[in-house]
């Protein structure tokens, strides 16, 4: 029996140290958890979302719309060479709005990181938030307000596409449709021309009837008009995530300027009661070498 009990001690023990070890981690882990900026998190999940489909499937449409174009409405090369240098010209840009927003996405939710800290820093009083480090987050939230301007110009210029192959869509769904009771069918036609995507002098510049029916039902077409109404969704996911963006960076901005304040209170209040105490204590001592 006496063999057994420091058995039983030591036993006791380890399942301490391990109940000790395993509360370290849990609170360890809920620390971590607590410094993660969830907002901000999410906002970049849909940034990334939204750019990757606008980027992915706006590159792939505007290959398809110029395919499309040159078989079917515009066979002579040098009456769509500006429409070619200018989808070139978009594809590039797309190339540099996605490797931009990959680095600014990440660049604020490492401020987000660093703001969400700084703010439980700040509040306990261990930390005390700098201009500088203000006035970044001020420079971040008029970058955001710029950028997310410039992607509802971006959302509202991807609709023009979506909007010319509906038209386009809308048509020969009328032309196959039973109830539509179209007696001169060579008389409904499209022409691209006066929407100005190629000059009045591109030969056929037009597609009627039959020719606009197989055009519907080509895969350039089916694909372009899908992939141009998923990247419609992608800005305007971009534009949410930088408007989810410009919230938390004003809000962000706004406790740590009352924080600062706070901080800035209590300092002056602790400096004022110091100096009553000091001078109170000198009242004392005056009075007791008087006494």
């Amino acid at each position: 029996m006496d063999g057994t009990k420091p058995n039983m001690d030591s036993n006791a023990e380890e399942n301490q140290d391990e109940g000790q070890e395993s509360k370290g981690c849990f609170e360890c882990c809920i620390k971590c958890l607590g410094g993660v900026p969830y907002a901000s998190l999410v906002a970049t999940i849909l940034c990334f979302s939204g750019v990757a489909l606008f980027c992915g499937c706006g590159h792939v449409a505007l290959t398809g719309t110029l395919t499309m174009l040159e078989n079917h409405f515009s066979r002579v090369t040098s009456d769509h060479a500006t429409l070619a240098l200018v989808i070139q010209i978009f594809q590039y840009i797309i190339y540099g709005i996605a490797s931009f927003f990959f680095v600014y996405a990440i660049i604020l939710l490492a401020e987000g990181f660093y703001t969400t800290s700084a703010i439980k820093k700040e509040l306990q009083s261990d930390f005390k938030t700098t201009v500088c480090g203000r006035c970044i987050t001020a420079f971040f939230m008029f970058l955001t307000y710029i950028l997310a301007l410039t992607f509802i110009a971006i959302f509202v210029f991807t609709a023009v596409p979506v909007f010319l192959f509906f038209n386009m869509w809308t048509t020969c769904a009328a032309m196959r449709s039973p109830d539509a009771n179209i007696t001169s069918p060579d008389s409904i036609c499209v022409d691209v021309r006066q929407y100005g995507i190629i000059p009045w002098n591109a030969t056929p510049g037009k597609a009627c009837g039959a020719t606009l029916g197989d055009i519907c039902n080509t895969s350039e077409f089916y694909l372009s008009y899908h992939l141009y109404i998923v990247a419609l969704a992608g800005a305007g996911a971009t534009v949410i995530a930088l408007i989810h963006y410009l919230m938390i960076l004003s809000a962000n901005w706004a406790y740590l300027k009352s924080a600062a304040s706070t901080h800035d209170y209590q300092d002056i209040k602790t400096k004022d009661d110091q100096d009553l105490e000091a001078e109170a204590r000198s009242k004392e001592g005056q009075n007791s070498s008087y006494s």
